[in-house]
């Protein structure tokens, strides 16, 4: 019967709560086959070195040559009887016999996926995952509520918006401090971080080399199980918060200058809300006086002022 490697990985599975890498199942293999060479060693010398393999009696204990000849029978009677032999139960060929010397990554992986599927199908409330830590078997999201009756947890609480944004900064600048995610965002962090520190998401990774050395935050690996990855390799790609791209914008805000439409993707011409205001009447006026509209009356038709009588 050929080995299961599929039935030993379920029971290793099985047998811990923590997660089970790759390198860890490979030193159990490794292991395995050290306890098998010492057990083939140790029964082949205690075949070699039995007593009297040299031909040379065991020497007799003190006062056995004094002993009555009635005794002497008694006990060789008592030494010829077979002793009770203590049978261990039969190894399973299925599980040790035929063990490979060597399990590769892949050979493992191959395994593990079918052991997932085969968890799926039964659809019995359990489940295999993969995390950065390597691979453990969780029960299902939906009888989470159950579990967290027995351990009398409360119902966990969502993060917010603002939380969210800011967990994103952090995951694709890290490091990164508080000043950078705020300008990044235009709004403070405070709240925003101290929320993820509570939640273990983040953590402070150090100090900035800027005046005044800022904390810095990275993400957590309680992040990469909360985001249902193995490695922040995983997160999608963005252009928008890549670290280049994010210096490159930050150094543009810092000298920053009114934007032009050129810089908006307009074209570069006066549009009509930019012509200039008209000038106020009284001042066209004073610039370019206009003939008079109406008829001067002439001058003799205007009656002459009285004259003062002369004394």
């Amino acid at each position: 019967m050929a080995f299961n490697l599929k039935k030993v990985l379920k029971a290793l599975l099985l047998s811990t709560s923590q997660p089970l890498a790759i390198k860890d199942i490979q030193a159990a293999f490794t292991r395995f086959h050290e306890q098998a060479e010492q057990l083939g060693m140790t029964e082949t010398e205690a075949a070699v070195e039995g007593p009297g393999a040299e031909g040379e009696a065991a020497p007799a204990a003190d006062g056995a040559a004094e002993m009555p000849a009635t005794d002497a029978s008694a006990t060789a009677a008592v030494a010829a009887e077979p002793a009770e032999e203590v049978i261990a139960p039969p190894e399973d060929p299925e599980l040790y016999a035929d063990v490979p010397s060597l399990i590769t990554a892949t050979q493992i992986r191959e395994a593990m996926d079918q052991i997932a599927a085969d968890l799926r199908l039964a659809d019995d409330g359990i489940l295999l995952i993969e995390g950065n830590a390597g691979y453990r078997i969780v029960t299902h999201p939906r009888l989470a509520r159950w579990v967290r009756i027995l351990r009398q947890e409360p119902a966990p609480v969502k993060l917010t918006q603002s939380a969210i944004e800011t967990l994103a900064v952090i995951s694709y600048r890290q490091p990164v401090t508080r000043g950078e995610i705020e300008t990044i965002r235009g709004v403070s962090a405070e709240a925003g971080v101290n929320k993820l520190l509570e939640r273990d998401l983040i953590y402070i990774v150090g100090r900035a080399d800027a005046p005044g050395r800022p904390i810095q935050y990275g993400t957590t690996d309680q992040f990469l199980e909360f985001v249902g990855i193995k490695s922040l390799d995983e997160l999608p790609a963005s252009d928008v918060l890549s670290s280049r791209q994010i210096d490159e914008w930050l150094k543009t805000t810092e000298n920053s200058h009114t934007p032009t439409d050129t810089d908006m993707g307009l074209a570069d011409e006066q549009l009509p809300l930019e012509a200039p205001a008209p000038e106020p009447a009284e001042a066209v006026a004073a610039a370019d006086p206009a003939p008079a509209t109406e008829t001067e009356t002439p001058a003799a038709d205007v009656p002459a002022a009285p004259e003062t009588p002369k004394e």
